[in-house]
């Protein structure tokens, strides 16, 4: 594997980690959010990766080819709502409360959000010390020659 090849697995999973923080600031920030333009409280959305191959070109593919390793890099496929239902809370002074008095709230369970928060957070600075790691082994090679 190369320099480049490094940084553009490491830099997928920078993107793909930075769409899931965004996800999850949108959760919390809509915790609490009864209506909608599509009707009924806020669902709550997550982010679907997949491992998809790197796409290199020339020698990296035919080296590839001889030595059966493929490279993989990560992608958001798609963006999901939770088909859980919403939490019904009993409120009857709430505009948004049925006839009943209870008042459909966002299936987003703030704990679960921040600990998927910690985890995107910690995968994003795992990938940057890879970026950093490669960047220094890049330039100690340069090195090689003085």
């Amino acid at each position: 594997m190369d320099f480049f090849s490094s940084m553009n697995i490491s830099s997928s999973a920078l993107a793909a980690e930075r769409t899931r923080m965004n996800l999850i600031s949108s959760n919390l920030a809509n915790a609490n959010t009864t209506r909608t333009t599509e009707g009924g409280p806020y669902k709550r959305k997550d982010a679907i990766f997949a491992a998809t191959p790197l796409e290199t070109g020339g020698f990296d593919n035919a080296l590839n080819d001889a030595t059966s390793q493929e490279l993989r890099k990560v992608e958001v496929m798609k963006v999901v709502e939770d088909q859980n239902p919403p939490r019904l809370q009993y409120d009857p002074g709430h505009p948004d409360a049925d006839p009943q008095g209870y008042v459909a709230l966002p299936n987003v369970n703030v704990m679960e959000e921040m600990v998927d928060m910690i985890h995107a957070t910690r995968t994003y600075e795992a990938n940057v010390t890879a970026v950093n790691a490669a960047k220094s082994m890049a330039l100690k090679a340069l090195e090689i020659g003085r």
